[in-house]
């Protein structure tokens, strides 16, 4: 097997905490075996123009140096193109010319289900990838860069609006990102004590919300000596309706053909809304409370939050930037074996484990089972709670030294 010369190191998809940890991991290990490390700007997009560069930033010890890994985002930049879509019979001819050009050997890349299968595509077409799991939507089968910092994102976020929430007695909707998957609303939800969370896994059945924001919200207003308090829910911008569609921005789809999801909290706020002026003990709670104000303020305040790319920005965690220097590195080590067209699992004792990109990009949903057990401590999840029932206790001799808490 020749030895690598140089490989090329790309980011794409979604931005989010942990890539720039990726890169110097990366860069780093590739240093150590005398390696050359390029970064291939802008995603894909700068991956189909790269014959057309006139130079590209080698990753040496004084440029790394320079990459902060504790920074959400990626020095190398993204775009969302899916190579097999671009309209030019030649297009795989060209990346290979343009690898030639620069003397790159492989691919280290990193992204989520959309990047995945762009490797995937490549590998297939002779160009050698290695796959660092990266989404914050913590959808892939493996665990993926990002993850962490947006959860830890979202629980501060949810925790901040509490303040406005109890100052207004308001009920409060955040709405975060996640696609398909509920995993990025269920962990974050749980980390800030949310009352109740909306995750596409589960059919909102919105009488059972509306009971327990009344169980709950007006109880903590009624036992306050000074009658404040609120309710919070978050929910996941691909729950469905309750005729099961999902609320997007029209018809027009990225070019990995995806609609924009939009419009889930503003839903949820209008339907919330809706029922509370139809229920006629409302009205009796609000005088009781001392704060009904005919043609004013007749029910409680609903207002929607959406923080967006607020969860994606800022700084990443330091399990982020743990797991992101493995997989950057891990990646090279993949290469220099010329072991490609795979995804980074992780690094347990000595071990790099692995597994095929076109398997790690399955999507994964959040497991109900957890979600029972949450019910059993008061969580709503938009569905009549399931019984209690006992989870049995297992002893385990084969527990590994470091679980994946995701």
């Amino acid at each position: 097997m020749a030895r690598l010369r140089n490989i090329g190191l790309i980011t794409s998809g979604g931005d989010c905490g942990g890539l720039n940890a990726v890169v110097r991991g990366a860069a780093r290990i590739a240093i150590s075996k005398g390696i050359g490390t390029f970064l291939i700007p802008n995603g894909y997009a700068g991956l189909y123009n790269l014959i057309d560069f006139e130079k590209l930033v080698l990753m040496d010890e004084e440029r790394t140096d320079h990459v902060n890994s504790s920074i959400a985002g990626s020095e190398a930049g993204h775009s969302r193109v899916k190579i097999s879509m671009i309209n030019d019979p030649d297009k795989y001819q060209r990346i290979a010319s343009g690898l030639k050009k620069f003397d790159i050997d492989g691919l280290v890349i990193s992204g989520g289900d959309d990047t995945g299968s762009v490797v995937v595509d490549l590998t297939e077409n002779g160009i050698p990838c290695v796959h660092a799991p990266k989404t914050m939507d913590l959808d892939l089968q493996t665990y993926s860069v990002g993850g962490d910092s947006t959860i830890n994102k979202i629980a501060n976020i949810v925790d901040d609006i509490k303040t406005t929430g109890v100052t207004h007695n308001r009920v409060m909707i955040v709405e975060v990102f996640g696609r398909y998957a509920g995993h990025t609303a269920f962990r974050g939800g749980v980390a800030s004590d949310t009352d109740c969370i909306l995750i596409p896994e589960i059919n909102v059945d919105f009488n059972v919300v509306y009971k327990d924001i009344k169980r709950h919200y007006i109880r903590r207003i009624m036992n306050s000596d000074v009658n404040s308090g609120t309710y919070v829910i978050v929910v996941a911008e691909g729950v469905r309706d309750e005729k099961g569609e999902l609320f997007s921005e029209g018809s027009v789809k990225d070019s990995f053909g995806h609609v924009k999801l939009a419009g889930a909290a503003k839903y949820i706020r209008s339907k919330l809304s809706s029922m509370m002026r139809e229920d006629p003990e409302i009205e009796v709670f609000m005088r009781k409370t001392g704060m009904y104000v005919k043609g004013s303020l007749e029910i409680p305040e609903v207002r929607e939050v959406i923080p967006g790319h607020i969860v994606r920005s800022g700084n990443s965690t330091a399990y982020d930037v743990n797991f992101g220097k493995e997989a950057g590195g891990a990646a090279v080590y993949l290469l220099d074996e010329g072991i490609t067209g795979v995804t980074v699992v992780d690094i347990r004792d000595g071990i790099i484990r692995y597994t095929p990109t076109k398997e790690a990009i399955q999507q994964r949903y959040v497991n109900l089972e957890q979600v029972k057990f949450y019910e059993q401590m008061g969580i709503c999840f938009g569905r009549e709670a399931t019984p209690s029932r006992d989870f049995k206790p297992l002893f385990d001799l084969a527990i590994a030294p470091i679980r994946r808490f995701y």
